[in-house]
């Protein structure tokens, strides 16, 4: 049975095995914090499609 240590008083290393044992996986889960985009923002893309979207419309209606 090992002796207890209190964590501030182990050595860099033990330190170190001891968080990568702790820190595990996210399995699969990206952490990092998103934010939504601005609806009232320009999108350039968003208004590619709505203008190829338009021209399909136009040509079935002609055809």
């Amino acid at each position: 049975m090992e002796k207890f240590v209190p964590y501030e008083k182990l050595s860099k290393k033990k330190k170190r095995e001891l968080d990568v044992r702790r820190r595990g996986t996210w399995y699969g889960i990206n952490p990092v914090t998103r934010k939504s985009e601005n609806p009232k923002a320009y999108n350039r893309r968003k208004a590619q499609k709505w203008s190829d979207d338009a021209r399909d419309c136009a040509f079935s209606l002609f055809s």
